[in-house]
């Protein structure tokens, strides 16, 4: 049976059937020989001279964004003394968290888990808490889990207590100098301050912090990469100095440490093979900063070479002396010089 034919005809094409159809009628006039241009014209040349003249706009410069373009978010302003932020930490346990508490740790909240058992440590650090103006907030067991292992403590043994610690603020170098120049003004005692070339041990960082702060030292200087940082361990570890104890961080230690000498601070390094013993430093009564090397390598090329004088410790029945107890040893030993110095007779 045929197929059945649509009434509309073929749909591929006309044949030439409607070609007459396709052809215009006259030649389109040009907007001038039309019988309404004359009186549009007229308008317009009106409007025009009644409109206030515009000025053009004004165009963006190169690089900056378009009118209606989504703006960036503006760009952190320089950091000022002590605002250099590291990053938060959690410490866990009970008896690590009552010690934080009762040594002033700067903290955020602290985590209490749900049905725990008596215990005058809890009662405790959470009256401290409160004190403090801490936020305390009560979670399950497994929220308190998540949250440690977020933290890269997975599996931790909390014990039900958790303390979310505050980023340790840095200070600027710069504002440190300045600050142990202000102190030096008062006290009369030359400013002092202890660098650390590569420490990355957070317990020998906090055992220094220990030590500067009992012989009167002004402050840290440390590096801001390849080294340790302020953080949980080296706050334990400094058994709360570093409440008071500035520290400060340096983008480049030599450069920093060569600033340091144009404003008329000597630099003196601890190392095994210095050419002078430190009982010989001459510069122990002057502004100065103490280098203590990392673990192991000991001062590192630049800043040995960046030093005025470099010390040794005589020592016998070992090899060396790890970073904070030979930080500790010429603490003792330039504090001790000082006192001598401020005698009658001196």
């Amino acid at each position: 049976m045929p197929a059945k034919k649509s009434k509309k005809g073929p749909t591929k094409g006309s044949g030439g059937k409607g070609k007459r159809s396709l052809e215009g009628k006259k030649g389109t006039l040009p907007a001038e020989e039309r019988h309404w241009y004359s009186e549009k014209s007229r308008r317009s040349t009106k409007n025009a001279a009644k409109a206030p003249a515009k000025t053009p706009a004004k165009q963006p410069p190169k690089g900056a964004a378009k009118p209606g373009a989504p703006t960036a978010p503006p760009r952190a302003a320089a950091a000022e003394p002590g605002t250099r932020g590291g990053t938060p930490d959690l410490l866990v346990g009970r008896n690590p968290v009552l010690e934080a508490l009762r040594a002033g740790l700067p903290a955020k909240r602290l985590f209490l888990a749900n049905s725990l058992d008596q215990d005058q440590r809890i009662t405790e650090a959470a009256r401290l808490a409160g004190d403090a103006g801490l936020e305390v907030r009560e979670v399950s067991r497994t929220e308190l889990d998540r949250r440690c292992d977020s933290q890269g403590q997975p599996g931790a043994a909390h014990q039900g207590l958790a303390l979310q610690t505050r980023p340790y603020r840095y200070w600027n170098p710069e504002d440190l100098l300045d600050a142990a120049r202000s102190t030096a003004e008062e006290t009369g005692v030359p400013p002092l301050i202890v660098a650390l070339d590569g420490v990355t041990d957070p317990h020998n960082l906090g055992a220094v912090a220990r030590s500067a702060a009992a012989f009167g030292a002004h402050g840290l200087l440390i590096p801001e990469r390849r080294a340790a940082g302020v953080g949980i361990a080296a706050w334990k570890t400094s058994a709360g100095t570093l409440a008071r104890l500035p520290v400060a961080q340096a983008t480049n230690l030599t450069r920093t440490l060569n600033g340091y000498k144009s404003e008329g601070v000597f630099v003196a390094g601890l190392d095994g093979g210095g050419e002078t013993e430190l009982a010989s430093l001459d510069v122990a009564a002057d502004p100065l900063v103490i280098v203590a090397g990392s673990e192991g390598k000991g001062l590192s090329r630049l800043v040995r070479e960046t030093c005025d004088q470099v010390a040794r410790i005589p020592i016998s029945g070992a090899e060396s002396l790890n970073a904070s107890v030979a930080a500790g040893v010429a603490l003792y030993e330039i504090t001790r010089r000082r006192s001598a110095s401020t005698q009658p007779g001196h």
